[in-house]
């Protein structure tokens, strides 16, 4: 073989093993598992009303509760946080429906309020102190208890119609006299708790004194935390706590 024909074949052979080389499967990228998409938790919502029966003129206590929300709001009242206590005073049996929205979807909650009209006394020829109800009867049904917001003293405007009722008893009843008792919730130190129920107490008695009353008929003492109403350390029970509540002043 001539020098030429050598140097023609080399560079044939190498074509041939360029190209296969370059016929080889290419590579597959490995197949990866991808995670499935988090999904928002639902969200859950509890509502609640302290009474659920009451007197037309009556306060009640609405307590609510909810998780996962973004807007949350309650028929007749509106918007509301996540979390809190509102006193109302319905005037008609209500059904109060609270809707909590968010990512994971929507919640309701409902309670329902019965009000039961004034009974109005008719008056019939009979002894009249035969009533079936006694005097301290008769002051509870008409000075009721004043609720609080928390760490403050302000009277709220939901308890206008609560201290008006009482104005009008005490201005019928010009010789009662009344102890009116500032009460806290379980928070804070006694010496604390003890100045605001007592700076309780005196907003309700200038409350009473600007619709009217002689102040000389209203006593004020704090009870502070040491006299609760409800027990347990709930937001629910702390709003009962926070009251200013009323005695005959014997």
């Amino acid at each position: 073989m001539t020098p030429r024909n050598r140097v023609l074949t080399c560079l044939v052979l190498l074509a041939a093993v360029a190209g296969f080389a370059g016929c080889g499967k290419k590579k597959v990228a490995p197949l990866t598992d991808s995670a499935p998409p988090i999904s928002a938790p639902a969200p859950i919502a509890q509502l609640t009303a302290t009474p659920t029966t009451i007197t037309a003129g009556d306060q009640v206590v609405l307590t609510w509760h909810t998780s996962d929300a973004t807007n949350i709001s309650i028929d007749g009242i509106g918007d509301v946080p996540s979390s809190g206590v509102k006193t109302v005073t319905p005037t008609t049996s209500t059904s109060y429906h609270l809707v909590a929205r968010g990512e994971g979807g929507s919640a309701d909650a409902t309670t329902r309020v019965t009000v039961n009209p004034v009974q109005v006394a008719v008056a019939v020829p009979q002894d009249t102190s035969a009533s079936s109800m006694t005097a301290d009867e008769v002051f509870r049904a008409n000075v009721q208890d004043i609720f609080f917001d928390y760490d403050a003293y302000e009277v709220r405007p939901d308890a206008a119609a609560a201290l008006s009722k009482a104005a009008a008893y005490l201005a019928s009843n010009s010789t009662v006299k009344v102890l009116i008792g500032g009460y806290c919730d379980e928070r804070g130190s006694n010496e604390y708790n003890l100045t605001l129920g007592q700076s309780r107490a005196n907003s309700v008695k200038q409350a009473l004194v600007q619709a009217g009353i002689a102040e000389n008929r209203l006593r004020v003492v704090s009870y502070g935390k040491e006299k609760p109403f409800c027990t347990e350390s709930t937001e629910e029970c702390w709003q009962q706590n926070r009251r200013a509540g009323f005695t005959i002043d014997r």
